[in-house]
């Protein structure tokens, strides 16, 4: 049998890899409710990435897809929260408040897999987004799924976790990661 690398699996799932261009520039907000049909369209795309990721990783912690990690480069993503909770799709996304408290954990991205890296981020923060009839509805965020949340917008805003990591903490191989006993499992 064949080790495949996690990045090259996820490749092979269709998901953008780091490097590419599209994941390091802002995407483009919907004019909802005029691009309804668009935002509905790459919203279906995301449940679909998301579903055939799912079926050969499991993500015990929960996980989330950005519309440029399938080559969209549009402001939606999907985040799904662990325990089988609704998931959340953010379209035109953005933090407009967001807590001192920070917490740092382990995080992993699709877009490159083979490695995780200790992110800190706000506890509790409060995102508005727009709803598919153009109306804005903010919503309040904590813990492992604002980590979640804000960890997609920033790949909306063309960031990858390693630029909130701390100066001089480097990204860790899967194998390594495993062995910390610190493992937050978002991937």
């Amino acid at each position: 049998m064949i080790d495949v690398r996690p990045s090259q699996q996820m490749r092979d799932l269709g998901v953008v890899q780091h490097g590419a261009g599209i994941l390091a520039e802002p995407a483009r907000a919907f004019d909802l409710p005029a691009e309804r049909d668009e935002a509905e369209r790459i919203t279906d795309e995301l449940f679909a990435a998301m579903e055939r990721i799912g079926q050969v990783h499991p993500f015990a912690k929960g996980m989330g897809i950005a519309a440029p990690q399938i080559g969209i480069a549009r402001t939606a993503a999907v985040v799904q929260p662990p325990d089988y909770a609704p998931a959340i799709i953010l379209l035109n996304p953005r933090i407009t408040t967001h807590s001192d408290e920070m917490d740092e954990q382990y995080e992993g991205c699709l877009s490159f897999f083979d490695v995780r890296g200790l992110v800190p981020r706000p506890l509790k923060m409060t995102v508005e987004t727009t709803a598919l009839t153009g109306e804005t509805v903010t919503s309040v965020y904590e813990r492992g799924v604002a980590r979640l949340i804000h960890h997609e917008i920033d790949h909306l805003d063309g960031f990858l976790y390693t630029a909130r990591m701390r100066t001089g903490v480097e990204p860790i191989p899967v194998g390594e990661y495993r062995q910390t006993g610190r493992a937050w499992a978002y991937e």
